[in-house]
């Protein structure tokens, strides 16, 4: 018998008592800094309404070992984050913390994101979607003695750990692997002709939504390519009657977009043949190579260059709301080798990129394995049987 099915028998072994939240947490949120923050400037983050810090500000207002659920906002609202360190909450952040000493907050973290659909769907829907203090509060969490709970807290915080190392270390990789892309498109001392992306691309077109009515279409929004495997994901359906004014753009296959709002996100992605003809939004840039001239998956990675980067962060317009211009994206220019160096190089890349990308290889497909089997063992771990009440 496990440690932990020692001290539930030892313990609990009739089950444990459940409580609503409000009872055993205090539930109170934070306030806008007055000061200017900065992205990974200051020591303290500034936690407010999304699912990554804000930005960082160089005082704190909470203290370390709390919980941060998002009280409104379209991307994170109801979704349970835990901070170790002191930082600073926002005004739109739940900062939750126990205040009774047979309720540990770290435990009472773990159960939540178990749970983390339940608070999810607690958001009331709306034009910004937002978490009731109330209806959070009245959200039942099993309490068992302080043992189970601090058994139980270490054992998933190894797991939390250990996927943390895997993580650095497959961020460790990326790095490398930039290193070498940049060495390899960097072309320094050969005589390669240099072209604008331009000049490498055919011309798009857009829908003539009149005469389309009825047909449906996969729609592309910048929400749906996914920055970290650059694929394309979640798309919506449209029609002439429910599309976007910014459902305007005719895409095909191979065609690489590129989100232009927000330029260095790095929103970018090859178009794949199940979406051949459909309708991405003006807030990409269309790029269709000139296969006489230019390879799909070689375009795809001078957008991944760091002189690609490098340009487009010097070129975007606009402080609050940056972004670059399709002619201003067009007009950048690359190497641009042969077609026959082209693949070589492509081979070489597609196989550093598996490495660090691929979940089915390597570390990716390693830290799957553990996140799979962690959140196996957070599943039973944090399942508890009801204390019989005796009648």
């Amino acid at each position: 018998m496990s440690k932990i099915k020692k001290l539930i028998a030892q313990y609990c072994p009739e089950g444990v008592e459940w409580k609503t939240l409000g009872d055993v947490v205090k539930i109170t949120t934070g306030q806008k800094p007055n000061l200017v923050f900065e992205i990974k400037k200051f020591a303290f983050s500034y936690i407010n309404a999304g699912l990554e810090p804000s930005g960082s500000v160089s005082v704190s207002n909470t203290v370390g070992d709390t919980i941060t659920i998002p009280s409104r906002g379209q991307g994170g609202a109801g979704y349970v984050g835990y901070q170790l360190k002191d930082f600073w909450c926002g005004p739109l952040c739940y900062r939750i913390n126990s205040i009774v000493s047979f309720a540990r907050t770290k435990f009472i973290f773990y159960y939540l994101k178990e749970n983390q659909q339940q608070i999810v769907d607690l958001r009331k829907t709306g034009s910004i979607p937002a978490v009731n203090k109330t209806d959070l509060s009245a959200v039942k969490i099993p309490i068992p003695p302080l043992p189970v709970q601090e058994e139980i807290v270490n054992i998933l915080d190894k797991f939390t750990a250990l996927e943390g190392e895997l993580e650095g270390e497959l961020e460790a990789r990326k790095h490398q692997y930039e290193y070498y892309r940049n060495q390899l498109l960097s072309f320094e001392g050969k005589d390669v002709e240099w072209k604008t992306l331009g000049e490498v691309c055919l011309k798009t077109n857009n829908i003539k939504w009149k005469e389309n009515v009825g047909k449906e279409y996969n729609y592309i929004d910048l929400s749906a390519v996914n920055r970290d495997n650059n694929q394309i994901e979640d798309l919506q359906i449209i029609t002439s009657e429910n599309a976007p004014s910014r459902a305007q753009q005719i895409v095909k296959t191979d065609d690489i977009i590129f989100g232009t709002t927000r330029p260095t996100l790095k929103r970018y992605a090859i178009v794949r043949s199940d979406l051949d003809e459909q309708i991405c939004s003006t807030g990409f840039c269309v790029l269709r190579p000139n296969q006489n001239l230019i390879l799909p998956n070689f375009l795809f990675f001078i957008l991944k260059s760091q002189l690609f980067f490098n340009y487009v962060e010097n070129n975007q317009e606009g402080a609050g709301y940056p972004a670059i211009s399709n002619t201003k994206v067009k007009n950048f220019q690359y190497p641009v080798p042969s077609l026959e160096e082209q693949e070589r190089i492509v081979a070489i890349l597609d196989k550093f990129d598996a490495l660090v990308n691929d979940i089915s290889v390597g570390l990716p497909a390693e830290i799957a394995a553990r996140r799979q089997q962690y959140e196996y063992y957070r599943r039973k771990l944090l399942t508890f049987e009801p204390l019989a009440v005796a009648q």
